[in-house]
């Protein structure tokens, strides 16, 4: 079993019932162990404004899927979920994201984890700062709080019940 993290998010409908059901569906997997999870944390949309707020979470996972396989189970996740497709800035029923899979970067021509921009998004580094401090981002060597007090994103975020 590897050790993952997921960053969900949601901006449309229910966002709470969004993330608390895309959670529900990816443990029913048996290749698929919940571990821990962060508290909800509301968040300013990143690179186009003019939409609602996100409420995001990150989550801790053991897994036996390969990389490739749980991208193919969360964009299935995704789309069950009602995701429809638009624009890339554009507001989302449930996003789920490959932060980490264990201390491996990958890129290939599907996918890239660690993802480059997670030292510059707190909203990603909060939520998985709560969980999950020392962990190492194999891209960068540093810890997750490390990389948390040198993130310069100044966007608001919230953490809530």
């Amino acid at each position: 079993m590897k050790q993952i993290f997921l960053g969900f998010g949601s901006n449309i409908g229910n966002r709470r019932v969004n993330i608390e059901k895309a959670l529900d569906d990816l443990e029913r997997y048996v290749e698929m162990k919940l571990i821990k999870r962060s508290a909800f944390y509301e968040t300013e949309p990143v690179g186009k404004k003019d939409q609602s707020f996100f409420l995001n979470l990150v989550a801790e996972f053991e897994t036996s899927f390969s990389p490739d396989e749980l991208l193919t189970v969360i964009k299935k996740e995704e789309t069950n979920l009602g995701r429809k497709q638009r624009d890339h800035w554009d507001a989302r029923e449930i996003d789920i994201d490959i932060l980490f899979f264990g201390d491996e970067c990958i890129e290939n021509g599907t996918l890239i984890v660690p993802h480059k921009e997670i030292p510059r998004r707190r909203f990603v580094l909060s939520p998985m700062a709560e969980i999950a401090p020392e962990f190492i981002d194999p891209r960068s060597g540093k810890t997750i709080a490390n990389l948390l007090e040198e993130c310069v994103d100044q966007s608001f975020i919230e953490r809530i019940a």
